[in-house]
């Protein structure tokens, strides 16, 4: 099961250190407004989907809360259709959905999940809706 602060579930992006800071300075910025992460670790985990409407606390590498995002989309694909308007809302700087892949590929085979084209993906769109303050906000 995934942390709860103040009964919303956590996002934890990327990996503790310099990553989750980037990532967690482009959402905050509103650069970042989507983010992609494996089926596999929900059913790991035992974790329902996220729904629109939803509001989970961004937090940093100690999970204290950095701001609070709301769902505003939730889809699953297939590794090989992630679609590049969704890649490139993630905004981190890829120039096609090919770069894209490449990354996101390299960075799950690091985790120790390697993806192939069929890997099921959740493609999680959301809004910056508070920073910093109380997750009730």
């Amino acid at each position: 099961m995934w942390p709860r602060i103040g009964g919303l579930r956590a996002l934890a992006l990327g990996t503790p250190g310099e990553l989750r800071t980037r990532l967690n300075t482009l959402v905050l910025s509103g650069v970042k407004t989507a983010t992609a992460g494996l089926v596999q670790e929900y059913d790991d985990e035992n974790e329902e989907l996220e729904y629109v409407g939803e509001r989970l606390v961004l937090v940093d590498d100690d999970d204290a809360l950095v701001g609070v995002v709301e769902v505003t989309g939730v889809e699953v694909v297939r590794f090989a259709d992630v679609p590049w308007d969704f890649a490139r809302a993630e905004g981190e700087g890829d120039r096609s959905i090919e770069e894209w892949r490449e990354g996101h590929g390299a960075y799950w085979a690091r985790q120790g999940t390697p993806v192939t084209d069929d890997t099921r993906i959740v493609c999680l769109r959301f809004r910056l809706v508070s920073t910093e303050g109380s997750v009730g906000t």
